[in-house]
């Protein structure tokens, strides 16, 4: 695997990132990135129950077409809790793009991040559309990533690229997230894109298997959010013989988990106010659900992450009474704890239980004073 932290765009992709003026900062805030030729997608969405417009809108997309040509994608509104209104502005953001690339607006992808329950500034993303897609070129993927960011600090990107056969599949990744982090999903994006030659049933497998053990294993702050989207597009034109199991399927697993993850932890070291990023492994457990259980438990637990924040000695007795709070039966002289270096900024923290064989991995962050800062302030 050949791994670049950059945002290098497949083949027959291209992007763009322009300022519409939803931000009042001026800054970039909304991105487009399109195939230009027909291409599979698959999709991870938050599992809350009070899910944002495109959401429910790529839902019915995703019902409606095999064949997607666009993501849209917009910061600044998050377009959730707006109605039947918001509902209406996700569409129009599909169909405006569907006119100007002279596609399906069916074949086209929505996602929005920012403020909750205002309604969007539609006007503005309309009157933009058409210097957007005259933006577009496989340069513009710089653009893009900056303009789906929030109160991130960096912009989140990587490409892998491997062979299959004799043919190389890249596989290009952007996100952004920063706050509002936990699984079922957090508040992220993430667009992934390849020019792999792959089934659909295969595409879809490999999105779950690459989600569980990276955007489904992180937290910042415990708070699920509306808007959370993973998707992936692959246009097929890698040239190589179709992938739909075997050794194709295995490097092509391989090569997206390396992606999620990467972009996965940058979350996590991004987040807001967040000084460590902090990996805990829970080992001995009896299956693998009660381990992921209590290193999420250890990951949210506020008095843990302000100890981690501090480097405190009292971390110790923080993550006996995480654990002890999930009501998994730990035995007190079965549980042990390790750690690295806490004055580092990468810890480690190894929580075994005693209990069989299973184990979990969850990445997180500290909680410091700014992250109280930066979401008090944040409207």
């Amino acid at each position: 695997m050949n791994v670049v932290k950059k945002a290098i765009l497949p083949t027959g992709f291209v992007a763009a990132g322009i300022p519409a003026g939803i931000k009042k900062n001026g800054k970039l805030d909304v991105a487009l990135i399109v195939s230009q030729s027909p291409a599979l997608a698959a999709v991870v969405s938050t599992s809350n129950t009070m899910q944002a417009a495109p959401v429910i809108l790529n839902k019915a997309h995703l019902k409606k077409s095999s064949a997607f040509y666009a993501i849209i994608a917009n910061s600044g509104n998050a377009n959730a809790f707006t109605g039947k209104a918001g509902l209406k502005d996700a569409d129009t953001m599909a169909t405006e793009v569907g006119f100007a690339l002279s596609i399906k607006k069916e074949s086209v992808l929505v996602a929005s991040t920012g403020i909750i329950s205002k309604r969007m500034p539609i006007t503005r993303i309309k009157n933009i559309v058409p210097q957007l897609v005259l933006a577009l070129s496989r340069q513009g993927i710089a653009q893009a990533k900056q303009a789906i960011m929030t109160t991130d600090k960096f912009a989140k990107e990587i490409t892998v690229s491997f062979k299959v056969g004799t043919k190389t599949v890249t596989v290009c990744g952007i996100a952004k997230g920063a706050g509002m982090i936990s699984p079922k999903m957090a508040t992220m994006l993430a667009f992934i894109t390849t020019d792999a030659n792959i089934s659909k049933h295969a595409l879809d497998r490999a999105l779950h298997e690459a989600v569980a053990p990276t955007f489904n294993s992180m937290t910042v702050d415990g708070c699920m959010s509306t808007n959370d989207t993973v998707i992936v597009l692959a246009n097929r034109r890698a040239g190589n013989s179709q992938i739909d199991g075997g050794a194709g399927f295995k490097k092509f697993v391989e090569a997206l988990k390396i992606v999620c993850m990467e972009l996965a932890k940058m979350i996590v070291r991004d987040g807001e106010g967040s000084t460590k990023l902090i990996r805990i492994t829970v080992m001995q457990a009896k299956h693998h659900e009660e381990a992921k259980l209590v290193a999420m438990a250890v990951a949210n637990y506020n008095l843990f992450k302000i100890a981690m924040f501090a480097s405190s000695p009292n971390m110790y007795g923080r993550i006996v009474a995480a654990v002890g709070s999930t009501g998994v039966p730990v035995r007190e002289e079965e549980l042990k704890i390790k750690y690295s270096p806490l004055q580092k900024n990468e810890v480690d923290i190894t929580v075994r239980l005693g209990r069989g064989k299973a184990r979990a991995v969850v990445y997180t962050s500290d909680l410091s004073h700014e992250y109280v800062k930066i979401n008090a302030e944040y409207n």
